[in-house]
């Protein structure tokens, strides 16, 4: 009897599960199947669309990994130390990922365009952040940020502060102690972190959009592609990046792979 309630306990939960996984197949397997290959074979050898994916894997890239630096210590501080404010602090590090991509956009714009301290300061050197790659970086960055953050922030304080504590007896130095103890130990959810947040860079529209329309980045080179040439050319160009994104997808899910024992 028991044996018999888990099986239907299972079926049921499987048959709503279903629901979902087909939800997010349907319209995938859709694109692909919809897709012709002539045209998909003529977007694959088409230079605009191997530049623009290559711009928004290498500029995607280098932004997660120069925020990385910057990050990393304070989720460290955040999972390791509780002070007056910390909930506010988190809810800020929250913000780009509720607000709308498009206010985001606005928001980093206010940062970097020539009006701003930034920007004329940027000017002064000859060189400006909209219409970059320099400020599409900063827009994907904005509103990835928060999964990298989050993510190493979870990973640290998962690590058992006591092993921390016998490094110090023995010891170590507290610079010493986070790079030989407590930043191997949390290494899987950083780099669950750094491809998450790297894979949302890389799929923004929104915020990036506002900053720069040329160089195109693939998101808004598949919009241009739909509004310019249709669903099929679009869709093509669709095809070529859920294939990129699917191999990112791929790695941080086997990077991400708990180890069992037995």
């Amino acid at each position: 009897m028991y044996q018999s309630n888990i099986n239907k306990f299972n079926l049921i939960f499987s048959l709503l599960g279903g629901v979902v996984l087909l939800f997010i197949i349907a319209p995938l397997a859709g694109i692909f199947i919809k897709s012709s290959g002539t045209i998909l074979l003529e977007t694959v050898n088409d230079k605009e669309v191997q530049n623009s994916v290559w711009l928004t894997l290498s500029v995607s890239f280098l932004a997660t990994l120069f925020f990385a630096f910057f990050s990393i210590p304070l989720a460290f501080l955040l999972a390791r130390n509780n002070f007056k404010g910390k909930q506010i602090v988190l809810g800020i590090i929250d913000l780009p990922i509720v607000i709308p991509h498009s206010a985001a956009g606005i928001a980093v714009l206010g940062i970097i365009s020539r009006d701003s301290f930034l920007g004329s300061f940027a000017e002064n050197f000859g060189f400006s952040f909209v219409g970059k790659p320099l400020g599409i970086g900063l827009a994907m960055a904005f509103v990835s940020v928060p999964f990298l953050l989050n993510s190493a922030r979870d990973g640290f304080a998962a690590v058992p502060e006591r092993m921390e504590k016998v490094a110090y007896t023995l010891g170590a130095s507290n610079t010493r102690t986070f790079f030989t103890v407590s930043l191997p130990l949390a290494k899987r959810n950083i780099l669950s972190g750094f491809i998450l947040m790297f894979a949302r860079g890389m799929s923004e529209f929104g915020a990036v959009i506002i900053i720069a329309y040329h160089p195109t980045v693939t998101p808004i080179l598949i919009y241009d592609r739909f509004s310019s040439y249709g669903i099929d050319y679009a869709g093509a160009a669709s095809v070529i990046f859920i294939l990129v994104s699917l191999v990112f997808f791929v790695i941080l899910r086997l990077v991400s792979k708990e180890k069992k024992y037995n």
